[in-house]
């Protein structure tokens, strides 16, 4: 039989073709949406009565909602940080509360951020929204692995015009592309309207290269504005537009994937870098059934949504149950894109077994360590069990989501073993700490 030459071809080309499909198979693109200070409970698929999120539900629909998804601190700059190198923000310097205009610190140039290990494996790379990682020369996100840039170096509040009243406030919000100041004070009542154009414009490029979007939106941060589009749409009041208006901006972004015929080859991730801003009524938002918000240790501070379709690799309807942290963005996506790992320390794990296969992981498999916004060691939660080292207060969460039993009088020795264990861990990073950067030099003058 094998002296005929077409069956020997045929049989060549049968086992040649998955070799040469996996070699022809193109990366992943990536789009990470991160929203500021929006809580676990501001989304229809969360439970909210009144807000909703069409586009954010169907992205779970047809992937995974992860339940118990943590940030590393409850404040921005040191969860973006987090986010980006998959490091707790002390090892790399960025624990110590949030970057103001004057401030001269940002993120080290030395760090590898998603951004960097992305574009090294080809990816274009461009972000679009708040960056608030350093606004000084060498700090910006085209200082940090980003081809492109377009959107605000800082917090929205961080403005001038709605704090005239204060005559010691001197400084202004500018609206940068790449390295430049192209706008001061921007209506921000387009910022989400301008920061999703951006990234539409970047996602339908013409480019045959994979690419990154990251699209960290300055709302629902205090002062929320909504476009005119939105504005009293929502029976949630100001909030509800502003949440809706971001729901259907992601729907725009999805919609510009599917025109470039990518959807399907691309990983959409939507979550927040902290929990809501309480003390705004209602103007901030809700953290659904967990204790607290934004600013504490309390659950509802660093448990944030988080949803994900990768509909080549994930199934859609699926929930994960168990803890996935900021920290496992940079060692999953590095894994599952095929590019490098970092050659640096980081803290996060490649959870793309968990995600994408349905692996489910140990009880007890690595701790999380909760930090204040000041970046002082705060707790430990360990499989189910959160442990507050200035209470000493303990708590089953798989039991007691919202905080409310203290169980540390009946366990003595698991309250010793895991303050030891916080503690030793804590140690550690701050021996191996690294440090941010520092820049005299100015781009430009935030104050008038």
């Amino acid at each position: 039989m094998l002296r005929s030459p077409l069956l020997v071809l045929a049989i060549f080309l049968a086992l040649s073709a998955p070799a040469d499909a996996a070699q022809d198979r193109r990366p992943p693109n990536v789009l990470l949406v991160f929203t500021d200070d929006q809580g676990y409970g501001d989304l229809s698929c969360h439970g909210h009565p009144t807000i909703r999120t069409p586009a954010i539900d169907a992205l779970a629909a047809q992937g995974l909602r992860a339940t118990q998804f943590y940030v590393a601190s409850p404040v921005c700059s040191p969860s973006r940080a987090a986010l980006l190198t998959g490091c707790y923000p002390k090892r790399v310097g960025m624990h110590e509360h949030v970057v103001f205009p004057p401030d001269d610190h940002g993120l080290h140039t030395d760090e590898e951020t998603l951004a960097d290990l992305l574009r090294a494996a080809g990816y274009r790379t461009g972000c679009f929204g708040k960056w608030h990682l350093g606004h000084r020369p060498g700090q910006l996100p085209t200082d940090q692995g980003f081809d492109v840039y377009a959107g605000v170096p800082y917090s929205n509040d961080m403005a001038q015009f709605h704090r005239k009243p204060n005559a010691k406030y001197t400084f202004r919000l500018p609206w940068m592309e790449g390295e430049e100041v192209v706008e001061w004070e921007p209506d921000q009542r387009l910022l989400t309207k301008r920061q999703t154009d951006a990234a539409i414009a970047f996602i339908e490029a013409d480019s045959d290269a994979p690419f990154f979007a990251y699209v960290p939106y300055s709302m629902p941060h205090i002062p929320i504005y909504a476009s005119a589009e939105f504005e009293g749409t929502s029976a949630a009041g100001i909030y509800g537009d502003v949440i809706e208006e971001i729901d259907a901006s992601v729907g725009r972004l999805c919609a510009a994937l599917e025109r470039r015929g990518v959807a399907d080859d691309t990983i959409v991730i939507f979550t927040s870098d902290n929990g809501p801003w309480l003390q705004f009524g209602d103007r901030g938002g809700v953290a659904g059934p967990l204790r607290g918000g934004k600013g504490t240790n309390w659950e509802g501070g660093q448990r944030v949504p988080f949803v994900l379709r990768w509909p080549a690799r994930v199934a859609p309807g699926r929930l994960v149950h168990d803890v996935v942290t900021a920290l496992d963005i940079v060692p999953t996506l590095a894994a599952v894109t095929g590019a490098p790992a970092p050659k640096r320390v980081i803290d996060g794990r490649d959870v793309a077994a968990m995600l994408f296969d349905g692996e489910r992981q140990a009880p007890d498999a690595a701790p999380f360590l909760y930090y204040t916004s000041r970046g002082a060691l705060a707790g430990i939660r360990r499989g189910p069990w959160k442990l507050m080292l200035e209470s000493g207060a303990l708590y089953h969460l798989e039991r007691d989501v919202g905080e409310k039993r203290d169980r540390s009088e009946q366990n003595d020795e698991l309250c010793e073993e895991l303050r030891a264990l916080a503690v030793g861990l804590d140690e550690a990073i701050t021996r191996d700490a690294r440090p941010h950067l520092k820049v005299a030099e100015t781009l430009f003058d935030p104050a008038r």
